[in-house]
């Protein structure tokens, strides 16, 4: 794509142009990804601020900066776009600057607070399974057919979600499963993104650190469904909203479009009944479809995610056969529930929970499956909503049987404070305190006995975390494993 940068500045009211009126080869925020002939974006962050790499940015080929900085002096030899607002600007420029990629192909969206992973990939499942290319964005990764690049956010900004989407258009991608955060809706990071369905999964108390009152936190999760409901380039536009959630009176009331509900205890148009869930998986039937599904999932949550997946699927036209095969073949997400296997007696499960009511729906699940104690290790994250402590801490003490308290990513927190804010939930709950995360696996594992779960939980599928001195590597998984190691060889597992 080539664009003059004066069809850019025509694009935003009172923008205007210092220099030459330069061709625009691609658009970066990055220094080190600019190119020749490049728009180098200077956003102004809390810890950057990307004037200061505006040098760099021109040794690289950069020909002109875009800054909301009015009485902004371009180097010599460089224009400069001066806008009035960079986010809105933002969100008019990139999208036409890649000839909005994502008309080129079908893109369902999943917004909640929990169940947006496992809910993408298995829609990228299905639709795999009806013979499409598929592409996945989302918090473990972006996923274009089978190639896999690393996602720092859940949604990335506008900026790299629409190269994105435009490497997706040029490799033939047909449909795009992606999750979209409020942060992103709140932000407008998805704008110029055609959504053909949209998928609402539950909302609870989550990152009212950004959102500030569950209100707000509501209402950014309802743009999804204001966007799906517009007119488009493209036909068939639906709604896909789980009516078990209190908040899908308000998401319904943004529908502008087909809609299709689920649900387990209320009314809608599809239905789980019949359920059976076990350790290693769980059978259950669709209503009114009818469809009988042997799952390898398990849990009253998956379930919930299975609807949301058939909904969206049915919505986008794949035949029940389809969804049947490709469900039943599906086995999981990483991090997701996910069982770590290993010769010894008990269960080890791994998970991403790290709200309220991820960890009640894990607990829960949990709860179905055991046949002794569950010992629960989890801790909260720093720098982030520090109300949900308590009441992840009441959860944990009132559904385990053992509770071991210890770090999550405490950021630039004290992970002590952030422990005694967790206690305050657990109150006269015997527990055990280990700000040491390592230590306190290692401890769960040295507890087990026959018949019990151990559930490590809150980091889920993240290999690494962040501490006040850096981010180190860090994978529950790979530590549950070492402390199932040092058990059978009866070491130490105090490690």
């Amino acid at each position: 794509m080539i664009k003059n940068l004066s069809e850019l500045a025509l694009l935003i009211p009172d923008a205007k142009i210092i220099g030459d009126d330069v061709q625009i080869s691609g658009i970066e925020h990055d220094s080190r990804k600019v190119t020749a002939n490049n728009l180098f974006v200077c956003m102004e962050g809390a810890h950057v601020d990307g004037h200061n790499f505006i040098g760099q940015a021109a040794e690289r080929g950069a020909v002109a900066i875009l800054t909301a900085r009015q009485n902004f002096t371009p180097p010599e030899n460089i224009s400069a776009l001066i806008v009035p607002d960079m986010l809105k600007a933002l969100a008019v420029i990139v999208p036409y600057f890649y000839d909005y990629p994502s008309r080129a192909m079908r893109v369902i969206g999943v917004t909640g607070t929990n169940g947006k992973t496992t809910t993408t990939y298995l829609l990228r499942e299905i639709f795999k399974s009806a013979g499409l290319n598929v592409g996945l964005i989302g918090t473990i990764q972006i996923l274009i057919g089978d190639e896999s690049y690393p996602n720092p956010n859940t949604t990335p900004n506008v900026i790299d979600l629409q190269h994105v989407f435009a490497d997706m258009r040029a490799k033939n991608i047909q449909v795009v499963v992606m999750e979209v955060s409020s942060h992103a809706l709140a932000e407008n990071r998805v704008a110029g993104v055609e959504f053909d369905t949209a998928i609402f999964t539950n909302l609870t108390q989550d990152h009212l650190d950004f959102h500030g009152t569950m209100e707000n936190y509501l209402q950014a999760k309802a743009r999804l469904f204001d966007m799906v409901s517009r007119n488009g380039r493209k036909p068939n536009k639906s709604a896909v909203v789980n009516v078990d959630d209190a908040a899908s009176a308000e998401i319904l009331r943004h529908c502008h479009c087909d809609k299709i509900t689920y649900g387990v205890e209320n009314s809608a148009d599809l239905r789980a009944a019949d359920m059976n869930v076990k350790a290693d998986g769980m059978n259950l039937s669709l209503v009114p479809c009818p469809l009988s599904l042997n799952l390898h999932l398990t849990g009253l949550f998956n379930v919930y995610n299975v609807l949301a997946a058939c909904g969206a699927a049915l919505a986008e036209k794949v035949s029940p056969e389809v969804v049947k095969r490709a469900l039943e073949s599906f086995r999981s997400v990483p991090g997701r529930f996910e069982r770590i296997f290993a010769n010894v007696p008990f269960e080890v499960i791994v998970d991403y929970a790290h709200t309220p009511d991820g960890v009640k729906n894990v607990l829960q699940t949990a709860r179905q499956i055991v046949t002794n104690k569950i010992i629960t290790v989890f801790g909260c994250g720093g720098d982030r909503d520090n109300r949900k402590r308590p009441i992840m801490g009441q959860l944990a003490a009132e559904l385990s049987d053992v509770v071991i308290v210890t770090s999550d990513n405490p950021r630039t927190e004290n992970p002590e404070k952030i422990l005694d804010d967790v206690e305050v939930g657990i109150g006269d709950k015997v527990h055990e305190r280990i700000a040491d995360r390592r230590a306190a696996i290692f401890r769960a594992i040295e507890l087990a006995q026959a018949g019990d779960v151990v559930l490590i939980l809150g980091k889920g599928h993240e290999n690494y975390q962040i501490l006040n001195t850096g981010t180190i590597h860090f994978d529950d998984r790979e530590v549950a494993r070492e402390a199932i190691g040092a058990l059978n060889n009866g070491g130490s597992s105090n490690a």
